[in-house]
């Protein structure tokens, strides 16, 4: 809304409906992806409630998958928890790069506004910059908590007529939902080298870890260094006006 060469700032309830449509098109593919996640909880013996109480505690669905994994052949709590901890630790890379977006909020209030950060949601708080609001922010989380709590409880519910989720191409949801994001991230080739840096670190460390998780940590921290290296080289400023 415009008044001249003076834009009034929108209001708290159109920038929650901005999230909300924002959010839209992601939860387009996490709905697919929790409910594959569902059922293959019911296969490996969890219960519509223990489903329900996991996606809204840890509500993260990467460490999720590898949760349901891990009790499929019988780990231990603590190796569930640990792993858990493991996977979601780009979280601290990631949440150190929405500082300037938080700073001035109380810790309270911060604190509880990033236990809905998931990939999808830090993607789309990274695109609005320096704009973004809490009222946009939670926008987004209610609609991605509700659709994956829906979800993962609904696969949950309906696993036992799936008997191999794959086959129905549920299993490439995941990754349709992170390609479409990393294209809205494209500024041009000097995009590439945090990707692929992150990407050959993610395959080797992947390869020799025989199945652990260890290569999403390494992905993450290998493609965080080359990027924090490309913001702080003499001719960043140079790359970027060649790349826009």
């Amino acid at each position: 809304m415009s008044m001249g060469s003076y834009t009034l700032p929108a209001s708290p309830r159109q920038e929650f409906a901005a999230g909300v449509v924002h959010c839209l098109p992601i939860v387009a593919g996490a709905v697919p992806f929790g409910f594959l996640l569902g059922s293959l909880a019911a296969k490996a013996g969890l219960s519509a409630l223990d489903m329900g109480l996991m996606s809204a505690l840890v509500f993260a669905g990467s460490s999720q998958f590898v949760a349901v994994e891990l009790l499929d052949k019988g780990s231990a709590g603590l190796a569930v928890v640990g792993a858990i901890l493991l996977v979601n630790l780009r979280h601290l890379l990631m949440g150190a790069t929405l500082e300037p977006r938080f700073r001035g909020v109380p810790r309270a209030r911060a604190g509880l506004a990033l236990f809905f950060m998931t990939d999808e949601q830090w993607a789309l708080a990274l695109r609005r910059g320096p704009e973004l609001t809490l009222a946009y922010w939670y926008g987004v989380a209610a609609t991605l908590y509700l659709a994956w709590l829906t979800s993962t409880v609904a696969g949950t519910l309906a696993g036992t007529l799936i008997a191999d989720p794959a086959a129905w191409g549920l299993d490439f949801t995941f990754i349709a939902v992170f390609l479409c994001l990393l294209a809205g991230f494209w500024r041009g080739v000097g995009s590439l080298p945090p990707w692929l840096a992150s990407a050959a670190a993610a395959l080797v460390v992947h390869a020799l870890s025989s199945g652990g998780t260890w290569h999403i940590l390494a992905g993450a921290l290998a493609g965080g260094a080359v990027a924090a290296m490309q913001a702080k080289g003499p001719g960043q400023g140079q790359g970027r006006a060649q790349d826009a």
